[in-house]
């Protein structure tokens, strides 16, 4: 899928990480164990640097695969559901007696690793689009024109979808926010250090190499490069930044269509809203107001030639993966290798299986269930999730900086909390969607325009709290604070995370600590300003807004200290959420499993309590390239494998305990940070 239209705030994609997809010399799945007995280093102290005491023999056996820009456990497992989904297409691509669904991914996977048939279209596929933008003749016909582009998934100057609305969660409404750039977070238009302006030029240069492989002139590729850096430099100083962007309270601002359209006069968006089409809604969320009137500004002042431009680079910058290998290897050449360090672009049979999972991603992700996921593990989970809360509880109720008022709040939003694990239980219908084994471009423009279809149709219904945001094979887990609950998709309940073989202690800090993580999002500075039922409205005293906002600042300038490559620094505000989760979510797992660990003899040399930091700390094993780890520090609210480990574990007196660890060793930090 070029895009997903409907739009996903930053602050709801609290998500466990960003996994990345991982390397071509396996060529299959391999078993994966929770606990890597080789993989610790006992040649460092664990008081000292637990993360390379747990992960510097695996990091030594692990480098990162050519095909990749970072490397750790996530990856594996990452790969061993890529290998099963492979598996799935392959065997779904042939036979004579396919069910609907089986022959759509089947043959979607099909029309993807065609590459002949596609070098043969080259750009025929996108000529139509491409013809409808040459035609323009003047702005007043943008409206339609992006209406018809944005409902067929090509993003250019904003995104227009729908959410549940921020102080009525029960209902969704429209929305409307900032996009249309081509660099990863819009700092990167403005930033003066060397290496910031040494990749703009790159990137100028890659559009204009886009340009020619498309059939322009060196000079006139060279002059409509320079008009797309002007007008995405004009829309990034109007776009709102990524740290600002965590606040909701930022991106909350609900007008009527009179009101937005007072914010863009030279802009028509009764006949945008028209042309998507949406349904007949009074009110909309325009997440950032200051967006809106610099998009018109930038309509106002650019000529129509240039917005031209901008419109061909962005058609044919989001289609890339769908072209012929020129196009797709100049796209990696910038995106993989300047900016993420990557040496080879993956194979295309991952690249396809990540596409279909992308555009028909329930289809694909009901057969992965019935493969990866089976009924125990659900229940087994389902279990964990209910000691994990109950341990999340008991946690509130001690706090001893909030107050009784706040706590009971508190207790009644956890109290409400739903959890899905694994998968949804209602399957996603596709039957609408027609896939031709001969037509890739084709057939993923229309799942888009299917997906994106699909999400209009909720304006002014109610929230359907039981879909999901992510795919079954998805290795990842999220809190959504519009539906206050935590889901686990099947992908990530799989060893190294969750291991039905592995002992207690190794599940709790494995998966456990997920469960926690996700749970607490709940609580942090974002999700604290939603209530049980999704809306966001303050329930804190003050008194205790003010004691967490000082609890929080000791992560902020925890981790706003730690380095992961030269002089960069991490973000401690942008990744104060995750940051708060990991801390919070370690804490309630190992409280959850106290009890189990009275009766959980010493294995391989460690006790419990050694072991539910070593289960924790091995998740996070991890080598990151340099490109990628300067990249990760800007735009990712994640901290490190090796920052998420030693700045949890050195907050923690159970693991100084555990260890041993003494008063002025790195790993006892002084003062030791808590929120939950």
């Amino acid at each position: 899928m070029r895009c997903l239209l409907p739009i996903v705030l930053p602050f709801v994609a609290v998500a466990l990480c960003i996994a990345q997809a991982p390397a071509q010399t396996q060529q299959g799945p391999k078993e994966i164990h929770s606990f890597e007995l080789n993989a610790i280093d006992k040649s460092v102290d664990p008081c000292t640097d637990f993360f390379q005491y747990a992960c510097g023999n695996w990091m030594k056996q692990n480098p990162i695969p050519s095909d990749q820009s970072s490397w750790g456990r996530f990856d594996e497992l990452f790969q061993n559901n890529q290998f099963i989904l492979r598996d799935i297409l392959e065997k779904a691509g042939t036979g004579l007696n396919r069910d609907a669904n089986t022959q759509k991914i089947g043959d979607f996977y099909a029309s993807c690793m065609d590459e002949s048939a596609i070098e043969k279209k080259g750009l025929t596929a996108l000529k139509p689009q491409l013809d409808k933008i040459a035609a323009l003749k003047n702005k007043s016909e943008l409206p339609v024109f992006l209406a018809d582009m944005h409902k067929n998934g090509f993003r250019s100057f904003f995104e227009f979808g729908s959410q549940p609305d921020f102080k009525n969660a029960q209902i969704v409404i429209a929305e409307t926010d900032q996009a249309g750039l081509g660099l990863p977070e819009r700092d990167y238009y403005f930033k003066d250090d060397p290496k910031s302006k040494e990749l703009r030029e790159k990137y100028v240069q890659h559009v204009t190499n886009m340009f020619v492989l498309a059939g322009d002139s060196k000079e006139k590729a060279a002059a409509k490069a320079k008009a797309v850096m002007a007008l995405e430099t004009a829309l990034a100083k109007a776009s709102m930044d990524i740290t600002s962007r965590r606040d909701p309270q930022k991106v909350y601002h609900k007008m009527t269509v009179k009101e937005l359209a007072a914010l863009s006069p030279s802009f028509d968006w009764n006949r945008y809203i028209k042309g998507v089409p949406a349904p007949q809604f009074d009110a909309l969320n325009v997440a950032v107001p200051e967006f809106v009137k610099g998009f018109n500004g930038v309509i106002e002042s650019t000529s129509l030639d240039d917005i031209k431009a901008y419109l061909q680079w962005h058609t044919i910058h989001y289609s890339h993966q769908l072209l012929p290998k020129k196009f797709v290897d100049e796209n990696f050449d910038f995106y993989g290798k300047t900016l993420t360090g990557q040496a080879e672009i993956q194979p295309r049979w991952k690249r396809c299986v990540n596409l279909v999972d992308g555009d028909l991603g329930e289809a694909l992700g009901k057969a992965y269930v019935d493969v990866a996921f089976p009924p125990a593990a659900k229940e087994r989970m389902l279990d964990m999730v209910h000691n994990l809360e109950k341990a999340l509880n008991s946690d509130i109720k001690d706090l001893p900086w909030m107050t009784e008022t706040t706590k009971k709040q508190a207790l009644i939003k956890l109290d409400a909390i739903a959890n899905k694990i694994g998968y949804p239980d209602k399957w996603r219908d596709y039957s609408s969607v027609t896939i031709d084994r001969n037509d890739l471009i084709g057939n993923d423009t229309r799942a888009t325009a299917f997906e994106v279809h699909r999400q209009l149709q909720k304006i002014g219904k109610p929230t359907d709290k039981t879909e999901w945001g992510m795919t079954p094979p998805t290795v990842n887990a999220y809190y959504n604070p519009l539906e206050n609950n935590i889901n686990f998709p099947a992908g990530i309940l799989q060893p190294p995370f969750f291991d039905m073989k592995a002992d207690e202690a190794i599940n709790y800090g494995g998966i456990g600590a997920v469960i926690g993580h996700e749970a607490t999002h709940g609580f942090d500075d974002e999700g604290r300003q939603f209530n049980a039922e999704g809306n966001l409205k303050d329930w804190w005293t003050e008194a205790d807004a003010k004691a967490f906002e000082q609890n929080a600042q000791c992560f902020v300038d925890e981790y706003g200290n730690f380095s992961p490559i030269d002089d960069v620094k991490l973000n401690g505000k942008l990744t104060l959420g995750e940051n708060t989760a990991d801390n919070g979510g370690l804490r309630i797992a190992l409280m959850a499993l106290n009890d189990a660990m009275k009766n959980t003899k010493t294995e391989q040399g460690y006790t419990p309590g050694q072991r539910v930091f070593l289960g924790f700390a091995q998740v996070w094993c991890e080598n990151v390239r340099p490109e990628a780890a300067r990249m990760y520090a800007q735009v990712d609210p994640h901290s490190p494998g090796r920052f998420r480990v030693n700045g949890v574990l050195s907050n923690m007196p159970e693991f100084q305990k555990a260890y041993g660890c003494k008063q002025g060793q790195p790993m006892v930090r002084v003062p030791q940070c808590r929120v939950w």
